[in-house]
């Protein structure tokens, strides 16, 4: 079973004080049977642009989706399982379906093919992984950065462990 990450949340008391809101696991975790046993740990999530630090209800708990609400961002954390396991049981229809993101019709490089109306930064924290791209595909280890612009692409870990990866989704426009 994964590591469960520590989270700790800041906010502010009723007299406007800095507090420490939130410390432990997110309750947000879960592991997803359609992507070939992808687990998902959703650390925070905003709905606009610029972010509303106001209140104090854990913003973790929304619905599962891959992309963040109307302007806002999405951070988490996803441990990509090898594809000599994740693949034989990936279902990308299922999986993608109603999550925010898209699918290209017809052959595609990798089962885990899609786009999303967002910049993703990616940072892989275990691990390695290749970024697959229409054309092209680039490996990424400990400690490299990513940057994906609305791109189609999927993730690919030909290694047989786990790869951590932290991401920060943010709203963009979408693309034609």
């Amino acid at each position: 079973m994964p590591k469960i990450h520590r989270r700790v949340v800041t906010g502010h008391n009723a007299a406007g004080r800095s507090i420490i809101l939130m410390d432990g696991e997110s309750p947000n975790d879960f592991v997803a049977p359609s992507s070939g046993g992808l687990r998902s740990t959703e650390l925070w999530a905003t709905t606009t642009a610029p972010a509303d630090n106001s209140g104090s209800p854990d913003a973790a708990i929304r619905e599962r989706r891959i992309t963040p609400e109307g302007s806002g961002t999405v951070f988490r954390y996803i441990e990509y399982p090898p594809d000599s396991v994740r693949l034989k049981t990936i279902d990308p229809a299922a999986h993608f379906s109603g999550m925010g993101a898209r699918r290209d019709q017809g052959e595609t490089r990798h089962k885990g093919m899609h786009r999303t109306d967002t910049v993703d930064y990616a940072i892989i924290l275990s691990g390695e992984i290749y970024a697959v791209m229409d054309e092209g595909e680039v490996l990424l280890k400990q400690g490299d950065c990513l940057i994906q612009r609305g791109t189609n692409h999927a993730w690919s870990n030909r290694t047989e462990a786990p790869c951590l990866i932290a991401f920060v989704l943010v709203a963009a426009k979408p693309l034609p």
